[in-house]
């Protein structure tokens, strides 16, 4: 039975070898995938599958939280396939350990994650707290797949704003470009960036920011090191700033902006190591 349940998993890996992107959206209650929730409630949190819409390549997936925090998070996996729709985010430690499936190792605490977006209002961050309503949207387009989330009333400034975060992710490369708009054309400065906690490498430099390391143990016993890393058009943002907990960066005023995002873990075979994925981030 085992060595028939084996051949199963690597027949499924195989297969999937194929397809590099894919996506996952569902209600935690029936776990039926669906293409889009609309919803009144702002915080849907604990009733959305992976908390929100995700959409993966064979190397990451990156989910969006549906709730007011604008967080991008991530799961890390091995390269060999897809796995949100068989694992649906949360593998078990024995899936891990004889399947190789991936794993939810980023912590991303109060910050915005791995290029999730939040507002700056000139003085402080606003969170996109949407009054009239949230929208989840996942899908395939021509070159991969995609997840969104879109906040209405978003209290900004003395008005009202949209936003939309939407990750693009495609079947020709392994990183996954993340878009910011004001769906009405309003401009605004969005807040981005990468998250870190101590002990973690990080750097930063023209047009790029990434960490590698150990995030603090969350949902698992044996945290593996992890790296985040983002690219951006210098020309659409201000300087870097460091906090305590996140290397962001502030847009200057516009209705969209976009940047880069990339993972990797020790999982995998390719960006495997801290020197790897250095050299990936800086070209």
């Amino acid at each position: 039975m085992k060595k028939v349940l084996a051949t199963a998993v690597v027949l499924v890996y195989c297969t999937l070898a194929g397809a590099q992107t894919s996506k996952s959206l569902f209600w935690k209650k029936d776990g039926v995938q669906v293409s889009e929730i609309v919803s009144q409630e702002a915080d849907l949190y604990k009733e959305v599958g992976h908390h929100g819409p995700a959409v993966e390549n064979t190397h990451f997936a990156l989910r969006i939280y549906f709730n007011d925090s604008g967080a991008i998070d991530v799961y890390s996996k091995s390269g060999r396939g897809l796995e949100l729709e068989q694992y649906k985010w949360y593998p078990t430690a024995e899936q891990q350990e004889k399947y190789g499936a991936g794993c939810d190792e980023y912590r991303v605490g109060k910050t915005v994650g791995l290029g999730g977006i939040a507002l700056w209002d000139g003085k402080s961050e606003v969170k996109l707290k949407a009054t009239r309503g949230r929208t989840a949207r996942v899908g395939d387009t021509k070159n991969g797949s995609f997840a969104e989330m879109i906040a209405y009333g978003v209290p900004y400034m003395k008005d009202t704003v949209d936003i939309s975060i939407r990750i693009d992710m495609s079947r020709k490369t392994r990183t996954a470009v993340v878009t910011a708009s004001e769906l009405s054309g309003k401009e605004v400065m969005f807040l981005t960036g990468v998250n870190y906690h101590p002990g973690e490498t990080v750097k930063c430099g023209d047009g790029f920011i990434f960490a590698w390391g150990i995030h603090p143990a969350d949902v698992s016993e044996s945290p593996i090191p992890i790296g985040a890393g983002m690219f951006y058009k210098t020309g659409d943002f201000g300087p870097m700033e460091v906090t305590p907990d996140m290397i962001r960066i502030i847009s200057k005023p516009a209705s969209s902006v976009s940047t880069t995002v990339v993972a990797a873990s020790t999982k995998e075979a390719e960006l495997n190591t801290a020197k790897r994925f250095e050299n990936f981030m800086i070209r």
